[in-house]
C-alpha cells in the first residue's frame, strides 16, 4: 500500500514536471538572454546604438525640430550665387604637375579639391576622401563641380593609404571607388564602410580610438567627429564617420571628416593634443533662410575654435571652392577663416589656405628640419 502511494505521488509530480520544465527552460533562458544583451549593452560604446546605428560623441549640438529644409528654395536660392571663380583659385595644371616632380623626395601635402588631398609622408602617400567625378551625387545627380580636380584620377602619384571618412556623396565617390589604379592600397574606413570596396586587397574598418600602425612612422587613429552618414532613404546613420589622426615622426595631422562644432574636441584636445596640423571644413554652413546653420558643418569660426581646442599649432581649411553645398558666397569661407584666426589665438599666416593644386613642402608647412 505504501509502495503503490510512493509511486502514484511520483507519478503526479512527473506529470507536473513535465508540464512546468518546459516553460521554466525558457524563462532560464529568457533570464540569461536578457542579462547577457544588458551586459552586452553595457559594454558597448555611447555612440553603438541598440539597433546597431551610430550617434554623435555625447553631449554633441542636436538638430532642431524646427529646420524646413526645401530643395525647391535651396535651388531659387542658390541661382543667386555670383559663380565667377578667380583665376588665381585654381594652380595651372602644368604647374602641378611640375611640382609633383619637384617634391617627389619629400613629404608633402596638396590639394586635389573639396576634401580630397594627397598626403606624402616618407615613402608612403596617403589620399584623402577622392572624389573625381563632375558631380557630388548618383548618377548624374548632385551638385556639379564648378572647378575640375587639380589633376585627373589617372595623374595621381602611387598611392598607399586610401583614407575615407564618411559616406556622403562629396567623400565617397563611387565612380572614383571603382576607377582607383592602385586597389592594393590599404584602406581605412570607419564602421561598416569596407563593403564598398570589394575589389581591394587590404580593407580595414574602424571604431572610434582604433589605431593602425601603417609602418615604423606612420600610424592613423579613428577619433570622433560630429556628423552623420546617409546615402539613401532608409541608412541613416547606418555606417559611422570619423576624424583620422594621422601621427608620422612625432608630428600629429588631423584630417578631419565633415564635422560640426562640439564638446568632444575639447577632450580629443586634452588626449591627443597638442595637433601640428589640423585639416578641417570651412565649408557648407550657410542655409538660410531655411535655417540659420548646419550644426554638421562648422563654419570658418567653428572651425578655428576646433583648431584652438585640439591645441593645434596651424590650421588648413579644406570642403570649399569645389561644389555649391550650402548658400553662402563661394569664396567667402577663406576670407572669413583668415579674418578670424587671430581671435581664437592664431596668426592669420598659421591659419593656412590652398589653391587647388598646390603642394607645399610639409617641413616648410610645420617650420621642422
Amino acid at each position: 500500500m505504501f509502495l503503490l502511494l510512493i509511486c502514484s505521488i511520483w507519478d503526479i509530480f512527473s506529470k507536473i514536471f513535465l508540464i512546468i520544465m518546459p516553460k521554466l527552460s525558457i524563462l532560464i533562458l529568457l533570464i540569461i538572454f536578457y542579462n547577457s544583451s544588458a551586459i552586452s549593452m553595457e559594454k558597448k560604446p555611447y555612440h553603438h546604438l541598440p539597433d546597431g546605428t551610430f550617434r554623435n560623441p555625447e553631449g554633441s549640438p542636436v538638430r532642431s525640430d524646427k529646420v524646413k529644409f526645401s530643395y525647391k528654395k535651396f535651388i531659387q536660392e542658390k541661382k543667386k550665387i555670383d559663380m565667377t571663380v578667380p583665376k588665381e583659385h585654381v594652380v595651372d595644371k602644368d604647374k602641378v604637375r611640375a611640382d609633383l616632380e619637384k617634391f617627389k623626395k619629400d613629404d608633402y601635402i596638396a590639394w586635389i579639391g573639396h576634401a580630397t588631398f594627397l598626403i606624402k609622408l616618407g615613402d608612403t602617400t596617403i589620399i584623402t576622401d577622392p572624389v573625381f567625378s563632375k558631380n557630388a551625387g548618383p548618377l548624374i545627380f548632385g551638385p556639379d563641380r564648378f572647378t575640375e580636380p587639380a589633376l585627373k584620377l589617372n595623374e595621381i602619384p602611387k598611392t598607399d593609404v586610401f583614407l575615407l571618412t564618411h559616406n556622403h556623396y562629396d567623400h565617397q565617390d563611387m565612380s572614383t571607388i571603382r576607377k582607383f589604379p592602385f586597389k592594393d592600397a590599404k584602406v581605412l574606413t570607419p564602421l561598416k564602410l569596407g563593403k564598398y570596396f570589394k575589389r581591394y586587397k587590404d580593407v580595414n574598418e574602424m571604431d572610434w580610438y582604433d589605431e593602425i600602425q601603417i609602418n615604423n612612422d606612420l600610424k592613423i587613429t579613428l577619433l570622433p567627429a560630429v556628423h552623420w552618414s546617409k546615402r539613401s532613404l532608409t541608412d541613416a546613420n547606418k555606417t559611422l564617420w570619423g576624424n583620422f589622426l594621422i601621427e608620422y615622426k612625432g608630428k600629429k595631422i588631423l584630417f578631419a571628416c565633415d564635422t560640426g562644432y562640439g564638446n568632444i574636441y575639447k577632450d580629443l584636445g586634452k588626449k591627443y593634443g597638442p595637433v601640428d596640423l589640423t585639416m578641417i571644413n570651412i565649408g557648407a554652413y550657410d542655409f538660410r533662410p531655411m535655417f540659420d546653420k548646419s550644426i554638421y558643418h562648422t563654419t570658418p569660426e567653428e572651425a578655428l575654435n576646433v583648431a584652438q581646442d585640439l591645441k593645434s599649432k596651424k590650421v588648413l581649411g579644406t570642403h570649399w571652392g569645389t561644389f555649391v553645398l550650402s548658400l553662402e558666397p563661394i569664396m567667402e569661407p577663406p576670407v572669413r577663416f583668415k579674418n578670424s584666426a587671430e581671435k581664437y589665438g592664431f596668426k592669420k599666416d598659421d591659419a593656412l589656405i590652398f589653391k587647388i593644386g598646390q603642394i607645399n613642402s610639409l617641413k616648410k608647412l610645420l617650420d621642422y628640419n
